[in-house]
């Protein structure tokens, strides 16, 4: 899968590094520019033709209220995800207005905006995969799989949200071979230590299998392995 060509749109330059930082962790990303301005942003995107914009709402020479369906109607099927410490509610429903795939409000927090992050590549995942379009398709498509905004579902335990164990699932259910923490930790976006948490889980319920394997040096490694 080609990488999801991302933009940074943030006037305060320190804050621009730090999402540009969170989206490292995630392999399916690409960021091809940051804009301290309206201006700068709309000069990116129509040079960078990016995927997926992260916009901040207060610009220097214009309000992200201004931008927005300037962005819309030059560039309709861009994804756009709003990064900003605005909570007026008529923007938000502006923001919805015009197909915004998030609002995140700083200061954000990273496992919420790595959890948006995912859910937006997932989409994108989606989007351009040859899977067969069907009512499933379509949930998965649209979120309706989640019960409520964290992911979490009646019976799961503390600290197993529906969403992460989905992707994991999905990642598992893709290797015959078995894969490790580590290695399902770098599929997701997460870290070892949270993937193992997942996979344990999944073996818990018989919904995954375990192996204890030794490598060159005689180490143990668990691989995990789809039932």
């Amino acid at each position: 899968m080609s990488k999801i060509k991302t933009a940074i749109a943030e006037d305060d330059f320190r804050i621009a590094d730090i999402h540009e930082k969170f989206l490292t962790n995630f392999k399916e990303i690409e960021v091809v520019g940051k804009a301290l301005n309206g201006e700068q942003t709309l000069q990116l995107i129509q040079s960078k033709h990016p995927d997926l914009l992260l916009l901040d709402v207060y610009m220097p020479d214009m309000l992200g209220a201004d931008l927005l369906p300037v962005i819309r109607e030059r560039f309709p099927k861009m994804g756009i995800i709003i990064v900003t410490a605005a909570t007026d509610k008529t923007f938000i429903e502006k923001a919805l207005s015009y197909g915004v795939e998030n609002y995140l409000i700083k200061p954000v927090n990273k496992d919420r905006f790595d959890e948006v992050i995912l859910e937006y590549v997932k989409k994108h995942s989606l989007l351009i995969s040859n899977q067969e379009v069907n009512q499933s398709y379509v949930d998965l498509l649209f979120g309706k799989e989640k019960t409520e905004r964290t992911g979490k579902s009646a019976g799961l335990p503390k600290g197993i949200d529906e969403i992460t164990l989905r992707k994991v699932k999905a990642v598992l259910s893709q290797q015959r071979e078995g894969l490790s923490a580590e290695e399902v930790g770098q599929e997701i976006g997460a870290s070892r230590i949270t993937a193992r948490r997942y996979l344990e889980y999944l073996s818990s319920i018989k919904e995954a299998k375990t192996e204890v394997v030794y490598g060159i040096v005689g180490r143990p490694e668990r691989k995990y392995y789809p039932v």
